[in-house]
């Protein structure tokens, strides 16, 4: 029986969570057919081999390769376009086509924990994941300022005012990711208060340090995990229906 090949490109990510994600699948749907890879590329021309290798369907693409990865797919869709980055590409008739799921992933968070006094945001970072995030508040019209450290808006320069006057906070960098647990961005975070939801994209640990600062000034906090699981079910159903 020949199976149909699905993975994950990315560097040093032996610890991530799709593998088991997509295995797990697998089980309970009794499909006996599919495999899921784990690709550690060292670089962007392995990266490239398996874009074209005819027997891989699909592939989840992390970190560091979001950005890079799109000069060697031939399509895109709106929402990888519109953010510059890709975490999901299929691979059929000979096309790579890009996708990011992460905006789905994202918005389906947001939809969930934001409240009517959530207005306005503050977006930690400027990598593939912060450009899914600002995709999603601009569709729903939520004002937000971007810091980074190489930004108009620097990460050092974000004050305790501004912080104090937008409700939602998203931590979009990889600071804070295991095994670098104690690591933590420098912020103001005497200045949140529980009118703020807090949104760290990590979920290696379930609570970073940074959580656990916010959760203690009272915010109400929300680690990674479920826009996770929701960028992968849209991966998987951008995969399933195009093998059928």
């Amino acid at each position: 029986m020949e199976h149909t090949k699905l993975g994950l490109i990315g560097r040093n990510i032996s610890y991530s969570f799709s593998k088991k994600y997509f295995e797990n699948k697998f089980r309970q749907l009794m499909l006996q057919d599919f495999d899921y890879h784990i690709y550690d590329c060292e670089d962007l021309a392995q990266a490239q081999t398996l874009l074209n290798n005819s027997q891989i369907l699909g592939l989840n693409v992390t970190i560091p390769y979001k950005e890079k990865i799109l000069p060697y797919l031939d399509e895109l869709s709106e929402e990888a376009r519109e953010t510059g980055a890709v975490n999901c590409i299929l691979l059929k008739d000979g096309l790579k086509k890009g996708f990011n799921t992460d905006v789905y992933g994202f918005e389906k968070t947001l939809a969930l924990h934001r409240k009517a006094h959530h207005q306005s945001a503050i977006i930690l970072g400027d990598g593939g994941a912060a450009k899914a995030v600002q995709y999603v508040c601009r569709k729903l019209q939520i004002p937000f300022s971007t810091y980074s450290r190489r930004g108009d808006l620097r990460l050092q320069d974000l004050d305790a005012h501004s912080v104090a006057s937008h409700e939602i906070i998203i931590q979009c960098t990889p600071v804070g990711t295991f095994p670098n647990v104690d690591d933590c961005l420098e912020f103001a975070f005497d200045a949140l208060t529980c009118n703020h939801l807090v949104i760290d994209l990590i979920y290696n640990p379930s609570e970073t340090k940074f959580l656990r600062k916010a959760a203690e000034k009272g915010a109400k906090t929300v680690n990674g995990l479920y826009m996770l699981e929701q960028q992968a079910e849209k991966a998987w159903e951008i995969w399933n229906f195009q093998k059928k």
